[in-house]
């Protein structure tokens, strides 16, 4: 029975643990390399397209560098807030680009 109790709780962790991390955030103890930046973008391949700069991101221990795309706002009124690496207590937090009204 304790047993049960000790995998539900680990299950229960892991989910809030996850839930912190899926909201947009990821946490590193140092910040990011400079950004990568483009020379030209070309164009856009319609109207309504909006551009979303590339940024830094952590996967496997690592920065990884995830490049720029093209997007059509999901709604109308819609605006691209872009992600952004900030330095919070003893870390720095990505807060992840959205759309947003």
């Amino acid at each position: 029975m304790r047993n049960k109790f000790l995998a539900a709780g680990f299950v229960m962790l892991g989910t809030l643990l996850a839930g912190c991390g899926g909201g947009g955030y990821y946490y590193s103890g140092y910040g990011p390399p400079p950004p990568r930046y483009y020379g030209a973008i070309g164009v856009a391949p319609g109207p309504g397209y909006i551009w979303t700069g590339g940024y830094w991101d952590r996967a496997g221990g690592r920065w990884a560098w995830r490049g720029g795309r093209w997007m059509r706002p999901p709604y109308a009124g819609a605006h691209w807030v872009a992600p952004e690496w900030r330095h919070e207590g003893h870390g720095w937090r990505l807060h992840r680009g959205q759309w947003r009204h």
